[in-house]
């Protein structure tokens, strides 16, 4: 992709108050966490994105707010990385729909990629030097999103949002390349009220579920419009509950996280065990076989209608105690010394409070699972300060085509 608006010399770049518009020529570096990659030009940070390390790119400033960076995107390739493909999706590419970052990789570059930040992200954040592998699940890298939110754009088509944009990209006539098949047909082809948000999910069975929202006075109300109660099977278990609550998105890697939870949790017949951001307790059943009928599983989790739901599916789970409320609130509450704790928490990560709670009771293990590198990062590295060493870690590449990548880890005391 060229553009016809001419470069500015890299003086004229340097003299201009705000890069904004400016075409740069560029060499990428490294990439970065985001989506992104790293260029430098007259002593400034440029994060650019549609780009892969190693690449001569031609870039236009779409962000600068000062300062020591700003933002791009490569609108000419003089000199491609062998990673680069041909993007399977007709809307990715600059001004293009922002859903994804990685269109024009190969998905064993992608994987590369991704190994890269999560290892860059532990060695500045957490001071460990790790050799990550981010491994492929199975279905490859388009027609896996079973769960997209999409926006009526002001025609009411629906959509998704540029990149850091508001602008609405709708999909109608070229769909989603990697959402599920079939989960975004009807969608496309009706008209919404300008605005609304619309979340459709697909499910293990193959129904979709389809429901939109609207803020009006401050108040936002729901309005099902399709299904509504998602069924899933996961763990050995048939699941049932709100298909707009927490499940993993991509539709193996429920099974496969469980399964990592299942190795490395390793809870002893009779023992104590937590399961901290609980969902509809995918992990607590996990963790409820191991301890058996003599043991005790306590299941936390914020959300009203995921404990109602984890509540219905696990009834036959005497040992599972369910407490409903913020973890950091509901930590401070509970009594005795677990021996594992197993912790989902959101894209933000625990945090200190929950950390320091969890180390204070001092469990033989914690499996972390994590959707983003930098705040599992922040988070071993405040784990490390109470004593708590990394002894595994395992990366899948749940989210393909996006810089998404979710991580499980083991952390046990440092001997």
């Amino acid at each position: 992709m060229s553009t016809d608006r001419q470069s500015a010399s890299g003086s004229d770049v340097a003299d201009a108050a705000n890069w904004r518009g400016q075409h740069l020529d560029l060499t990428i570096d490294a990439v970065a966490h985001g989506g992104h990659c790293v260029a430098r030009h007259d002593g400034r940070v440029i994060f650019v994105r549609h780009c892969l390390p190693g690449e001569r790119v031609r870039a236009v400033v779409t962000e600068d707010n000062g300062g020591s960076f700003c933002r791009a995107d490569a609108v000419e390739i003089h000199e491609a990385a062998p990673g680069r493909v041909t993007p399977p999706c007709p809307l990715s590419g600059p001004g293009g729909c922002g859903g994804c970052d990685w269109q024009h990789a190969s998905p064993a570059t992608q994987r590369e990629l991704k190994a890269a930040v999560v290892a860059e992200q532990l060695r500045r954040l957490a001071g460990i030097e790790w050799d990550v592998e981010v491994e492929e699940l199975p279905g490859g890298s388009l027609g896996w999103r079973t769960r997209t939110r999409l926006v009526a754009g002001k025609d009411g088509r629906a959509g998704l949002r540029a990149h850091r944009s508001h602008q609405v990209i709708p999909l109608e006539g070229h769909g989603c390349a990697i959402a599920a098949p079939g989960a975004l047909d009807d969608v496309l082809a009706r008209r919404w009220r300008p605005g609304a948000d619309i979340e459709v999910t697909k499910d293990g069975a193959g129904r979709v579920h389809v429901r939109s929202s609207e803020t009006v006075r401050g108040r936002t109300k729901h309005r099902q419009h399709a299904g509504g109660q998602a069924r899933e099977r996961a763990a050995g278990r048939d699941w049932r509950f709100d298909a707009h609550g927490f499940w993993q998105v991509h539709p193996a890697a429920a099974d496969a996280f469980a399964g990592v939870v299942a190795e490395w949790a390793r809870a002893d017949a009779g023992a104590l065990a937590w399961d901290l951001y609980a969902g509809v307790g995918l992990f607590t059943a996990v963790l409820a076989e191991q301890v058996g009928a003599d043991g005790h599983v306590v299941a936390v989790e914020s959300s009203r209608r995921a404990v109602a739901d984890g509540e219905r599916v696990l009834a036959d789970l005497w040992q599972v105690e369910w407490r409903q409320g913020g973890v950091a609130r509901q930590l401070d509450r509970l009594s005795g010394l677990p021996q594992v704790v197993v912790l989902d928490p959101p894209r933000k990560g625990a945090g200190k409070a929950v950390i320091d709670a969890i180390a204070t009771r001092e469990p033989e293990r914690i499996v972390y699972v994590a959707c983003d590198p930098a705040a599992l990062a922040r988070d071993v590295a405040l784990l490390a300060s109470h004593g708590y060493q990394l002894s595994e870690l395992r990366a899948f590449d749940a989210f393909p085509r996006t810089h998404h990548v979710e991580c499980v880890a083991l952390l046990t005391p440092r001997l």
